[in-house]
Formats: structure tokens, sequence, C-alpha cells
């Protein structure tokens, strides 16, 4: 029987094998109008699944049909037909669910083969409804030969989540139209398209895949529908079976985001500067507002504020520590996140929008495909920072002199208010030159070697009309008198001399790509405050906190634990694992909030009406935990 098992399995691979793709089209086509599910997972089948394919780890089965009738707990996209649901689901096309997991999780260590064509999830489907969490699921729509596509690239781990997770199941749902049009009622306003697209593109592009001229005809009749959209947080109890916080599309809860961003706006004595619209203006322009108004840069990029450093194929952990101190010592520590961008996701993750900054510090050549990565990042305005890499495009190019090779040299830096700054640097061997003539003119020579020949060593070049740029660096701006590398006392000396400078430079470099290098001292935390503008509601909860806390006062919590106090002394300390709540308004004061003016500009009927609020915390994700 043994025997005869392998002798199928065998005729089986002979027969699909090479045809996998064919096998999952076909089955869809022909089942896709029946009442039975497909399924792509990597675990092992329930027994009343048939399996129809299996590629390594990974199965592709048909079963019952799947019924989802409970959309309750789901967030809907503005883009999404589930608004319409009239619109929703022709016959040629299929609804499915995709369960998503962190990349970090231990069994979602390995993402897309990056040796293989990556398809991109929102290519081929119109995402219509999410629900957070773990796993995190999506629901969307897509067409048949579409949703076979996104099945074939997850059994053959092609397939890519546009948040940077890894898929993990997809199954094919029924959608019940009862549920349909009870979500119907409760379309998410125009202000949230950016917010609920944000959390299945995090970088804010919307993987719909239609048009602009039916985006537009949507959001136009999502406007006409918004007024009519049913609160289902205030149904009489036995009204429905759920009773939970619709953030999303609950009409008493888009009143508590509207008037209670308001209320705060209105509440700060502050004026909060706002991104403008087009935040692809001129960097320039906007660089100049800022230091007219004395204001922090900002980043008119609109990228997370990631930094990355890429050392290619080099393991050795002391020189990403030794990149990553260098620059947290640079620039604002508290503003930015320093990752390392290992060369196997270069071509996986979705780090293009999601980043400020690359560093790039290997002199290994940079291989063809990551190249490739590096202009697109530039392309869409990212910023790169060459410590003496083999990274070179446009209108320079290297040219090695020997006699260079890890030696101390002065060099001549030009700086930005057009004066010169000398000093001793431990440089790569290598020098720039000039390039491609029809780029020259988008290269500037920021430093050169002090000597006959003037060498360029530093070099600044504009990339592609969104504002990319890179400065690209021959000199180890990142390697201090204690490297290795130095070989005499005389070159520990000069450099030790000119480490001050060093940081300058670096600094000014920095600082010239967008980053902020001003200091900042991190403040004092602040107790918290036991607010809310009407008296009968904060006696009533301080009555439900009598039977919440121990007789110290205390509520305590994996994370942060909170003691409720009626007044507080400064003598009494706040730390990030206990912090003091004072439950006495009358104590209260602040310049930058007034609780009259917050109570006056709120309009919500229950939500808002209990706050808690301080100067200065470590994250309110921790506060409430449990």
């Amino acid at each position: 029987p043994a025997m005869l098992i392998t002798l199928c399995y065998l005729y089986l691979w002979a027969r699909w094998g090479p045809r996998s793709a064919a096998l999952v089209r076909s089955t869809v086509r022909r089942l896709h109008r029946s009442r039975c599910s497909f399924t792509f997972c990597a675990r092992q089948p329930h027994p009343e699944e048939r399996v129809c394919l299996r590629i390594g780890g990974k199965v592709f089965c048909t079963g019952e049909a799947q019924f989802l009738d409970d959309l309750n707990r789901w967030s809907v996209l503005l883009v999404s037909p589930f608004i319409y649901p009239e619109k929703l689901l022709t016959a040629e096309h299929i609804a499915f669910v995709t369960e998503s997991i962190s990349a970090q999780t231990e069994d979602a260590q390995r993402g897309p083969d990056s040796s293989k064509e990556i398809v991109k999830w929102s290519d081929f489907c119109s995402p219509l409804a999410y629900k957070p969490g773990e796993p995190f699921k999506l629901i969307a729509e897509a067409s048949v030969d579409n949703f076979s596509s996104l099945g074939i690239a997850f059994l053959e781990d092609r397939l890519q989540m546009d948040n940077g997770m890894v898929p993990h199941r997809i199954v094919s749902v029924h959608l019940q139209e009862s549920a349909l049009k009870e979500l119907a009622q409760e379309a998410p306003s125009v202000k949230e398209q950016s917010a609920d697209m944000d959390a299945v593109t995090p970088a804010g592009k919307s993987g719909s895949g239609r048009g602009e001229e039916e985006k537009s005809k949507l959001e136009e009749e999502g406007r006409e529908q918004e007024d009519e959209a049913t609160s289902l947080c205030d149904k009489e109890p036995g009204a429905g079976e759920h009773h939970h916080l619709h953030l999303s599309s609950c009409h008493e809860c888009l009143q508590l985001e509207n008037s209670t961003i308001e209320s705060v706006k209105f509440a700060s004595a502050e004026n909060i500067p706002e991104l403008p619209d087009d935040c692809s203006r001129k960097l320039e322009e906007k660089e100049d507002e800022c230091l007219e108004k004395g204001m922090k840069r900002i980043n008119l990029a609109g990228k997370p504020p990631n930094i990355l450093i890429y050392l290619g194929s080099e393991a050795a952990k002391g020189r990403f520590e030794q990149v990553k101190s260098v620059l947290r010592e640079c620039i604002d520590a508290e503003s930015y996140t320093i990752y390392q961008l290992h060369p196997e996701r270069v071509l996986r993750d979705p780090w293009i929008e999601n980043s400020l900054l690359l560093v790039i510090a290997t002199e290994e050549p940079i291989p063809e495909g990551d190249h490739k990565q590096f202009m697109k990042f530039l392309s869409k305005g990212g910023k790169i920072l060459g410590l003496s890499s083999s990274f070179t495009f446009g209108g320079v190019q290297m040219k090695h002199k020997h006699e260079l090779r890890k030696a101390v040299r002065e060099l001549v830096v030009s700086k930005k208010d057009s004066t010169e700054v000398k000093l001793n640097l431990l440089v790569s061997g290598c020098v720039f030159e000039e390039g491609m003539k029809e780029e020259a003119s988008r290269v500037k020579t920021l430093s050169w070697l002090n000597n006959a020949d003037k060498d360029a060593v530093i070099v600044h070049l504009a990339y592609g009309s969104s504002g990319g740029e890179a400065i690209l660096s021959q000199a180890h701006l990142e390697v201090d008198s204690n490297s290795m590398d130095v070989q005499t006392e005389e070159d520990f000396n000069l450099l030790k001399m000119s480490n001050s400078k060093r940081y300058e430079v670096l600094q000014e470099i920095l600082t010239s790509l967008g980053l902020s290098c001003e200091l900042s001292e991190i403040p004092v935390l602040t107790p918290i405050y036991l607010l809310s503008p009407d008296e009968e509601i904060h006696l009533a909860f301080l009555k439900w906190l009598e039977g919440n806390v121990d007789a110290e006062g205390l509520r305590a919590s994996s994370k942060v634990s909170l003691k409720f106090v009626s007044s507080w002394e400064s003598k009494v300390e706040v730390t990030p694992s206990l912090m003091p709540v004072v439950t006495e308004m009358g104590s209260f004061s602040s310049e930058h909030f007034s609780l009259k003016t917050y109570q006056e500009h709120l309009q919500t009927k229950k939500l808002g009406k209990i706050l808690l609020f301080s100067e200065v915390t470590t994250t309110t994700m921790n506060l409430l935990d449990g």
C-alpha cells in the first residue's frame, strides 16, 4: 500500500506539478458558482476538506460553503461596495477573507521568496472591510482569475501584503444579504477614508484598484449617506445580540471622533501647525517657514520616522551598532527609530513607503535588484546616506586610489553657509569623479581631499522630481580614533583632534537630508488627572472606582499600574510603571488645556465625558491595558 501511495503521488506530481497554476484556475472556474469554498492555507486540512493541491507546507482545498453573517466587528472601508450592496459581487467575482500575521511572529519569519516575481495583494483585489488583531483579517472581492492568482502566489511564497504582514490563510466566503444591508447603514464618513485605508496600506496608498472616477463617485455618494448612518451604540438591550463600539461606522462614535478632536483643539492654548494638503511643495519654502516661526523641522515627506541601515551580507553585529550609535549621537533620538535592513528583505518588505532615510554602509558591490529598489526609494522622495559604500548612480562614478586605502587624510568640507572646515578622517581608498555628463548638473561636491588633485570624497546628488536625494561619502564619518583600522599613533591623534568637527559635519549632512538634529531633553513625567465636564458623572465614576481598586487605591496592570489619589504633591515620584491619578478636579490647572472650553465644544450625548489628562506620559497605549 505504501508503494501504491508513493506511485500515486509521483503520478500527481508529474501530471500537475508543472501546471499547478492551471489546476487552481480550472478548479476555481469550474466550482465558483457552486455552494463550496476555496481555501489556501499553511496548515493541515480539516477532515471535511478535500485537498486539491499541496506545495511544500501549503495546501489548496475545497470544502463546505463558508458564510459571513455577522459583520458587526468589521470596519468598512470608504471605497468598499459594502456601502452599496447592490453593486457588490457580480456572478464572476468572489468574496474572500485574507488572514495575515505579524512578520515578527516566530512561525512567520519566512516571507515572500524574493527570487521569484512578487505579487502584491492589493493589485489583484478590492478591499472591503478589515478586522484588526492577530491574525489581521481583510475581506476583499476579486474576479475569478484574480482570486486564483492570489491563491497561486500564496502557495508559491510570492504573495506580499501591503501592510508588511505575512499572509497565513485565504478562504472564499458567501456574504449574507441581511448582513450587507445592516452594514450599508454604517457607511464611514469621507473624513475616515485615510485612516481606514491606512489599516490596509500603512503608507496611505489605496489598494482598491478602482479608477479615480469611480472612487470620486463613491466619495460623493458616501457624503449623501453620512447623515443616514444608524447608531448601534444606542440600541436598547435585547434589540441585537452584539453591543460593540463601532469606532469606524457608528454615528455616536463619529460624533465623539469629530467633536472631541475639535474640543481638544479649542481647549489647547497652543496653535498646532497642520501639514499642508500638498506635502510635495518645495522643501526650501517650508524649511524657511519653519525657521521663521522658530519651529522644529517637520517631516514633510509624510513618511514614518524610520531610519534603515543596510550593511549588505556583513553579519557582524558590531558594525550595525557602530553606525547606529553615531547616528543616535547626532539626531534627535526621541524622534526616530533605527532598524537594520537585511539584504533578504530589500525586495520583500514594504520599507520604501515606510522610511525616511536609508544609510548604506557596506563596501560590497550592491546587487542589481537591491540597487533598483534603492533608486525606487529615491524616486519616491527618499533620502540616502552612503558611508564609504559602493553605491553610486547618475552623475558620479568611483575611482580607486590604492595609496588612500584606510589612510587618514585632511579633508576640506564646504558648509551650507559657504564657509569651509578642515578636518582629518579615515578614507576608504576611493574618490568620486564625473560620470554621465547629462546628470552632472545634479551633482554638487561637498568635500574634497586637501591635495593637488582635490579629489572629491563627499558629493550630493538630486534624483527625480519628488525630492529624492543622496549624499555619498568615501570618508568614514562613522569611524573615530578607536577604530581597528587606525594604524599609527599619529593617525590616532589626528582623528581624535578632529572628532568634534566630524560630528559637526555629520550633523549638517543629516540636517540637509531632512532629519532633526536638535538634541531634546526628555521631559519629566507628570501625574494623570481624572476630569469630567459633568460633576454627576464624575461622582458616579468615583463611586464605581471604589469597588475596582484595592485598599491603597491601586489599579494594577501588567504594564502600568494606576494609583488613584485625591491630591498630588511634587515629592511623589511618577514612574513609567506606576502613575498617580488625581481624582480631585479642584486642584487641576494647565496652561495647555481648558476643561471649560472642552465642555463648551463637546457635542456628544455620552462619550468623552470622562477624561484622563496628563502633560507628559510615556505612552497612552499602556495606560488602559486590560
